[in-house]
């Protein structure tokens, strides 16, 4: 309800707090080597782990819960991701190319500079696509499994991924750890997200069918599973070839139908909001269930 509500927090973000706390702990541990990424991300989201279990034993039940509503209203992201794809579709529809551009690398990492609006368009879809899992569906699971510690040490992991865990000469080695402790992270949760999808698409068929056959397509073990899924409910085409800081990426396509166009990304708001709450709702009752077996 906080994230629906308001948003991410304007000043003091928690975890811009806890990404400059993890630069500078880089600052002590790096190396061009895996041991010492390794130990970064252990000591990083063991620390935010920590802290989640230090919420759940407050004694006070008043206290305890509202610990539980600040963690998860800090880890999501939801609103503030249809803020951004809804500013991106105004821009679009604006025909302003340079408001969009600027404003592309808040939702992904590519090369805005030479972009035109169907690429952006394209670039808009998908990374609303894959943030419905990192940015909602993903904390929401490990929070209904896990509690507050679930929920920090997963945004902890995520942020750690985009952070450091990247294809690039410093990274290469140091960020093995956070990449491959991000995937695992989301295995479950992206698979989960291309299911919700399915389940709230307007053609649920066609919607699985482009979810079985092109979700193992991508390169990411689980972007692709929401992308497609995504491309299946919109009956769009998604994929294609991308640029990443100089570095060109050609990825398969996925879907049957047209490349997105300023109009398909207001869809894919709507889709991604419908996504998150319905992921809420799943998330409520597995908690509930698990702690009445518990």
């Amino acid at each position: 309800m906080l994230d629906t509500v308001a948003g991410d927090p304007r000043t003091a973000h928690p975890v811009a707090l806890f990404g400059r706390a993890a630069t500078r702990l880089e600052r002590s541990l790096y190396g061009d080597a895996r041991p010492n990424g390794v130990a970064h991300v252990v000591l990083c989201a063991g620390t935010a782990a920590g802290l989640g279990v230090l919420a759940e034993r407050v004694a006070n039940p008043v206290v305890r819960t509202a610990l539980t509503a600040v963690a998860t209203w800090a880890v999501l992201g939801g609103t503030t991701l249809a803020r951004e794809g809804a500013y991106l579709a105004e821009a679009l529809e604006d025909d302003d190319l340079t408001r969009a551009r600027a404003r592309l690398p808040h939702l992904c990492g590519r090369d805005p500079a030479r972009l035109e609006a169907p690429e952006i368009a394209r670039a808009t879809v998908e990374s609303l696509a894959e943030n419905a899992s990192d940015a909602v569906v993903a904390p929401l699971f490990w929070g209904a499994v896990a509690g507050v510690p679930g929920l920090l040490a997963y945004r902890a992991i995520n942020t750690l991924d985009a952070m450091i865990g990247h294809h690039s000469p410093r990274y290469e080695r140091f960020g093995w750890a956070a990449a491959r402790l991000d995937d695992v992270a989301n295995y479950l949760p992206a698979r989960l997200t291309g299911l919700i999808t399915v389940l709230v698409a307007p053609d649920r068929a066609r919607a699985l069918a482009v979810l079985r056959r092109d979700g193992h397509r991508h390169p990411s073990p689980n972007a692709g599973r929401c992308e497609a899924a995504f491309a299946g409910a919109l009956d769009l085409t998604l994929g294609g070839t991308n640029v990443y800081g100089g570095r060109t990426e050609h990825r398969p396509t996925m879907g049957d139908g047209p490349k997105p166009e300023a109009g398909d990304i207001r869809r894919a708001v709507r889709l991604t909001r419908t996504v998150s709450l319905t992921a809420a709702g799943i998330a409520v009752l597995a908690a509930w269930g698990l702690r009445r077996r518990g």
